[in-house]
């Protein structure tokens, strides 16, 4: 005999317009473009273009519109499990470095793969050039070799151009579209000599740092007698002490030689493409949105004509009938997708204003010291939002800032208590731990037991398998590992 019962539950569920959302949001700006592309395939009711302002229509009448909106009720009711869509991979509420998750040191994904010509010539679209210097620029980035130096004469370019496409230039014309080439990534590209390579990257480095003007110094002044070692000359040249020679010989070494390099059996090379840029007015932060990230797409003008035309027609043939069904799920389809795009463009901006706020000091100065302690949490208080959408955001997603490119995950970390009472980011003592192992006697490692304590002494109130999860985050061996003849 069936025995029945009657229970109650309660269920979160996610309309089609969510999902939509939600899909769009945690994908990287590099893929938007191509997500676009699909929709644009599947749905004629979607144009790209600047919208155009449709007046809407209570042309097509009742009887329609009901039947339309019962015929698509089926479609627009398909409300679907939320548990498929919100499951993350952050531990908690923190992010990577935070808690104790088994994930917590998987490597971020790379958010692009292409050719390093790709990737230069994507970055020329935003240059604004006319016609002939396009040209030039392609020219130029066709002529950079695979390791990013370009070795052929620049009269050599003036010459392939004049005789391959018929454009007459100058020198002078090809080196100023080539300086501005030289400040594409990956810094150091295009340059015509080692020198010029360590040059353009010292150029991002703060100015007004100590050791970056030496270290240009060096190299513009000092570079045949840095090449062959010879120390004692530099030291004198610059009346420098030895431990400032050290620092900036250390921050010289540090520059990558060869910028364009890619893997030698792949002859492909990754790049993260920003979602967002930053610049540093005068002391004034400006954020931007790629401009990949707000494309122009509009709602078919042709297809709330058709809509009108056919409410002109027998209202009984069911021929009619499917095709205004079909038409109105296409409309409806192409505002849901582009409201999603505007509030993706929304969201985005909504959370690295407030990421920006928490670590102004940061984007100010570029000295990682400055970073605060902060986790999902407190952007996802900030901002209204849930923790779920946050997480989303920040773990497929970077800036460009004059210091470098970030993944926003990089400002995530947890906090630590000194001695003062205050909290710093586990990150500056990564930093501090990374320092003491460098300096350490190679014939006589540092424990984890004598770094903890060295830790403790600066004020930081850590344990040891604290500092054993930190060194391992930084993929640095146990002390027996590292210890050298």
């Amino acid at each position: 005999m069936q025995k029945l019962s009657l229970n109650q539950s309660l269920q979160q569920r996610l309309s089609p317009q969510q999902i939509q959302f939600i899909k769009l949001l945690q994908i990287p700006t590099f893929e938007l473009s191509a997500r676009i592309e699909e929709e644009l395939e599947i749905n004629p009711a979607l144009e790209e273009g600047a919208e155009i302002e449709v007046k809407e229509s209570d042309e097509y009448d009742d009887d329609f519109d009901d039947y339309a909106d019962e015929e698509f009720k089926e479609y627009d009711d398909r409300d679907i499990d939320v548990e498929s869509y919100l499951s993350d991979d952050y531990n908690g509420y923190k992010m990577q470095g935070d808690g104790n998750s088994d994930d917590e040191d998987r490597e971020m994904p790379i958010a692009m793969t292409s050719s390093l010509n790709d990737h230069l010539i994507s970055q020329l679209g935003y240059l604004k050039l006319d016609e002939q210097q396009e040209i030039i620029g392609k020219q130029l980035i066709g002529s950079i070799e695979s390791d990013g130096y370009i070795r052929r004469p620049l009269q050599a370019v003036v010459n392939d151009l004049a005789f391959t496409q018929g454009i007459y230039t100058t020198i002078e014309e090809i080196e100023v579209v080539l300086k501005q080439i030289q400040t594409f990534d990956p810094a150091g590209i295009a340059a015509r000599d080692l020198q010029e390579c360590l040059l353009l990257q010292l150029d991002r480095k703060d100015i007004h740092d100590p050791f970056v003007q030496d270290a240009i110094r060096i190299i513009e002044d000092s570079f045949e007698e840095f090449s062959k070692k010879h120390y004692d000359k530099i030291q004198k040249r610059l009346g420098i002490d030895d431990e400032e020679l050290k620092q900036t010989i250390k921050l010289i070494t540090k520059l990558n030689p060869r910028p364009g390099a890619a893997e030698e059996d792949g002859g492909v090379i990754q790049f993260l493409l920003p979602d967002y840029i930053l610049t540093n007015s005068n002391g004034k932060l400006e954020l931007f949105l790629n401009a990949k990230n707000a494309p122009e797409l509009r709602v078919s003008h042709s297809f709330h004509e058709m809509l009108d035309t056919y409410d002109k027609g027998d209202k009984n043939n069911k021929a009619i009938k499917e095709t205004v069904t079909f038409i109105k799920q296409k409309l409806d389809s192409a505002k849901w997708f582009i409201d999603a795009i505007k509030q993706r463009q929304n969201t985005l901006l909504r959370t690295m204003k407030a990421i920006l706020d928490y670590q102004k000091e940061f984007f100010l100065t570029g000295d990682e010291s400055k970073l605060r302690p902060m986790i999902l949490k407190d952007i996802a208080t900030q901002i209204d939002m849930d923790i779920s959408t946050v997480s989303r955001v920040a773990s497929s997603k970077s800036v460009q800032t004059e210091f470098g490119l970030y993944p926003l995950k990089y400002f995530f970390s947890e906090g630590i208590a000194t001695d003062s009472g205050e909290d710093v980011s586990s990150r500056e003592v990564k930093n501090i731990l990374k320092e003491l192992i460098d300096n350490e006697s190679k014939k006589n490692p540092l424990s984890d037991d004598k770094l903890e304590k060295f830790l403790n002494e600066k004020g930081y109130n850590i344990a040891r398998r604290t500092v054993a999860k930190y060194r391992e985050q930084l993929n640095i061996p146990v002390a027996r590992l590292r210890k050298q003849l």
